[in-house]
């Protein structure tokens, strides 16, 4: 039987090319495990299912996986027991590695309990959908509270920031926000200081305290001189009270003082004017007469 030239040729490439990747395919295995053997490995303990804030782990929510050392993570456990009846103070994946510092001490409580640091305390104010931001205050978030009230011997209310940057630890039950929805909560619990709690407990018996979201990344401690009722008016000037009518009185008016008398002018003698004469003719003579007193022609 003879066999195609033609044939032969794509025969012996094709063995050739199979030995070929037969020789790469040993040659990276061989690697493989050569490279397993100068890695030892290490068990780390990992999440079974997703792990919410505030849950207490138990022995099946996790289990063992082999991970090269050189790959373990800082704080990572390699025994079960280590991290049971711990409760978790961070949202945990399944699959993630459980650290050391998304876990809270064994025996720390359970829910918002392991949430408060040493020294801190969580207290809790009741708020309505105004105080509340409308439903935006979430579990993480930070706000200032302002107390709206007036002191004693005070004429006016007066406003004041008694608080600033405080974190908010739960909105009603939920302790960590889902990112998805507001949580229209009546109470609102934030993580303050002893004497923050105390000035907290008397704005909220005394006065009316309100929430004022902030930037979480707003770390800035502001000085607000505060507002008084009065201020809010200050473009309009207070009218002045009308003065009460006063009873008219009847008031006796002074005689007016007499005219200052004239002088009188020293008698002046009147001397009676001289008749003129009269031209008399008689004949060719003409003579000039004096008219007599009293008398006429």
């Amino acid at each position: 039987m003879r066999i195609d030239r033609r044939l032969a040729v794509v025969l012996a490439v094709s063995m050739a090319w199979a030995l070929l990747v037969t020789a790469l395919f040993r040659r990276m295995t061989g690697n493989g495990d050569r490279a397993r053997a100068a890695g030892p490995e290490k068990e780390l303990v990992v999440a079974s299912r997703a792990l919410p804030l505030g849950t207490l782990l138990t022995r099946d929510a996790v289990h063992l996986r082999s991970v090269p050392e050189r790959m373990f993570p800082a704080g990572g456990f390699s025994r079960i027991e280590d991290v049971v009846d711990r409760p978790a103070v961070s949202g945990i994946q399944p699959d993630e590695p459980v650290i050391e510092a998304r876990l809270a001490a064994r025996g720390s409580g359970v829910g918002l309990a392991p949430l408060i640091p040493t020294g801190m305390r969580a207290i809790a104010v009741r708020v309505n959908d105004v105080v509340g931001v409308a439903g935006f205050v979430l579990p993480g978030m930070r706000v200032d509270v302002l107390i709206t009230g007036r002191p004693s011997n005070f004429p006016a209310t007066v406003t004041r920031t008694v608080l600033q940057n405080i974190m908010v630890l739960s909105a009603g039950q939920a302790i960590q926000a889902d990112g998805k929805s507001s949580i229209s909560a009546p109470v609102v619990t934030l993580l303050v200081t002893p004497a923050d709690a105390e000035a907290l407990t008397l704005a909220n018996n005394d006065g009316h305290i309100q929430l004022v979201l902030r930037n979480s990344t707003d770390d800035t401690i502001a000085a607000p001189r505060g507002r008084e009722w009065n201020e809010l008016y200050a473009g309009r000037a207070a009218e002045p009270a009308a003065k009460p009518a006063e009873p008219t009185k009847t008031r006796t008016r002074p005689a007016p003082a007499p005219a200052p008398a004239s002088p009188v002018a020293a008698p002046v003698a009147i001397v009676p004017p001289t008749p003129e004469p009269v031209i008399v003719i008689r004949g060719n003579v003409k003579t000039a007469e004096q008219p007599a007193k009293g008398g006429g022609q």
